[in-house]
């Protein structure tokens, strides 16, 4: 068995570490109910009863920024700015326009406000200005200010606030002082330029006040509230304070001009002493939306089928999917048109929560119809980050090594062959022989019933499986594009072998991609990464564990097909670095 062959820590470049950071920083930041650290690791709190039966440390974490999960990503960020500041302004750039992780954009952005690249003039020998330092901090600027109507890229009012919240964290702001972005004396957290920032984006939405008005009916009343607080914003006119039903009072020092006089607070009203028709009738009549109107509610009345239809129009597809127990326990999804509008919404899902969704729905059906949702999430990755001249080649390892990883290495398996089609998509098992599989359908079920058989046991010959293949007539045509994925530990030949069978079966791989199985203190191997080494071809390496996050499969996806290239022991950027490095930088 070979021991693991990696870089060591002062080879590992920006380029390296950015790629690790998009393929293994799953981690969420915020969670909107109380958990449980767990060594950590955030769970819900409703884990406690099977985690304590496996005697594991547990500490209760209030509803909010998961600490631990926000140092992790935020570290990651800081050490690729410190080895490359532009990459990481670019980065920022990248991920505001191109991805959907929110708290990826949030940390970034707080990065960029705060890091000490600010513009600042250079001067000549003779104290004349030279030239001016780049001024990544207009980058955060930009981040906070971007708009583009309709976009689901921008930061909605919770993420302009949580910028700032990340920013306060007693670590967070004990890693900006020994960045040197902040004094090492200083009590205050530093907030870059935030403040002025969130001001402009405050003064946007008040003088386009029909943005305003979306955004309080959108329920985010008292988020903008916060913000205007935190940034010391003076609104130009009351009616900003009227839309918001924020009641004002002179400040002790007597400084306060707006928003004194005879207020006419937009205050919603409690439908207590109505019934069920006459709140839907409100509902209809004045548009209103899931958020204005549930903590309204009378106790008696509660929240009824009909009200939830009355409401169904101001859902978004977002809300649908997330509703989907309470639709069908409320019996609305027997029902023509709602059923429509509920498909349609999942059809849509560019994630695969559909799969945790499912765990609480009774029917058959529903649970197929979300799982199908999140086979189509994962689909669309694939499709976004290839063409239909990509063929992807998957080893998976079954041998005596994988014996405590098996079940975890097929669940992830499950979650991500779905989203290959079948004509190119080449499955085959190794022991110290290979065996071919081929899926009955491109779905998460077919692909279950496929793995569910594999049993661990035996060596490990990663050039069983690629003969088997070929001997099973797999042929990658002329002009087309060949991708190795390999789940399992490495703990093989050697990678020289390995390519040595690939050039034999006529195989030319354009790039290989490891899904690490190990657990932590296992052996590892080094055979995908020496192979790809020694055929000077991209590499990239995801933990198993990252395809538990439902956000994190279609991401990682699309970036294990762009990676940096390895040349011996170094690899020079490519790939997802390259496509960061030619994103412009944001601009206000």
């Amino acid at each position: 068995m070979s021991t693991r062959a990696t870089l060591p820590e002062s080879q590992v470049g920006p380029a390296e570490k950015l790629l690790d950071l998009v393929l293994n920083a799953s981690a969420h930041l915020w969670h909107n109910r109380p958990g449980l650290d767990l060594n950590g690791k955030w769970v819900p709190a409703s884990d406690r009863r099977r985690v304590r039966l496996r005697g594991r440390a547990l500490r209760p974490v209030p509803a909010g920024l998961y600490v631990p999960a926000a140092v992790e990503l935020y570290g990651r960020l800081l050490e690729i700015y410190q080895l490359n500041a532009e990459l990481a302004a670019r980065f920022a750039s990248y991920a505001l326009r191109e991805s959907e992780w929110r708290d990826l954009k949030v940390a970034a952005c707080a990065l960029m406000l705060v890091q000490h690249r600010a513009g600042e003039p250079l001067h000549d020998d003779e104290g004349r200005v030279a030239f001016y330092d780049d001024d990544y901090r207009a980058v955060g600027e930009a981040m906070l200010l971007f708009y583009e109507q309709g976009s689901t890229r921008m930061l909605n009012p919770k993420g302009v606030l949580r910028v700032a919240e990340l920013l306060e964290a007693p670590r967070i702001a004990a890693m900006n002082r020994e960045a040197g972005f902040a004094s090492p004396t200083s009590r205050k957290p530093q907030l870059g330029r935030w403040k002025s920032a969130a001001r402009q984006w405050l003064r946007f939405r008040e003088l386009n006040q029909p943005l305003l008005e979306g955004l309080v009916k959108a329920g985010f009343k008292r988020t903008i509230c916060k913000i205007a607080r935190k940034c010391g914003y003076k609104p130009q006119s009351q009616r900003f304070f009227e839309l918001l039903g924020w009641k004002q009072t002179q400040s002790p020092a007597g400084h306060r001009e707006v928003g004194l006089g005879e207020l006419k607070l937009v205050k919603r009203e409690r439908f207590d002493g109505l019934g069920e028709a006459e709140i839907c009738a409100r509902i209809a009549a004045g548009q209103l939306s899931y958020k204005e109107v549930v903590g309204r509610l009378p106790a008696e009345v509660g929240l009824t089928p009909a009200i939830l239809a009355a409401l169904l129009p101001s859902l978004s597809d977002r809300d649908l999917r997330i509703l989907t127990p309470t639709l069908e326990s409320m019996g609305l999804l027997a029902d023509a048109e709602v059923k429509q509008r509920w498909q349609r919404a999942i059809e849509r899902s560019t994630d695969q929560r559909a799969l945790n969704i499912a765990k609480n729905v009774a029917s058959e059906e529903v649970r197929s119809e979300l799982e199908r949702a999140a086979d189509r999430a994962a689909q669309q990755a694939v499709a976004a980050a290839t063409t239909e001249d990509v063929h992807v080649m998957f080893l998976v390892d079954v041998s005596g090594s994988m014996q405590r990883a098996i079940e975890q290495s097929k669940e992830a398996l499950s979650r991500i062959l779905a989203g290959f089609p079948l004509e190119r998509l080449h499955v085959a098992s190794f022991d110290t022989t290979g065996t071919v599989l081929r899926p009955k359908a491109a779905s998460r079920q077919a692909v279950q019933h496929l793995l569910a058989g594999l049993k661990a046991g035996g060596g490990t010959v990663h050039g069983a499986a690629v003969r088997a293949l070929y001997n099973a007539g797999v042929r990658i045509p002329a002009g087309q594009r060949l991708i190795v994925i390999c789940a399992g530990d490495e703990a093989g030949e050697h990678g020289t072998i390995l390519s040595l069978v690939l050039s034999e079966c006529g195989y030319r791989p354009d790039a290989f991609a490891l899904i690490d199985c190990s657990g932590e203190g296992w052996s590892r191997g080094a055979t995908i990464r020496e192979c790809a080494a020694d055929l000077v071809r991209p590499f990239s390496e995801v933990r198993v564990e990252s395809f538990a996050d439902p956000y994190q499969v279609p991401r990682v996806l699309q970036a294990i097909l762009t990676a940096p290239r390895m040349v011996g022991t170094t690899s020079p950027a490519a790939g997802l670095v390259e496509a960061v490095m030619s994103t412009p930088l944001l601009e206000k």
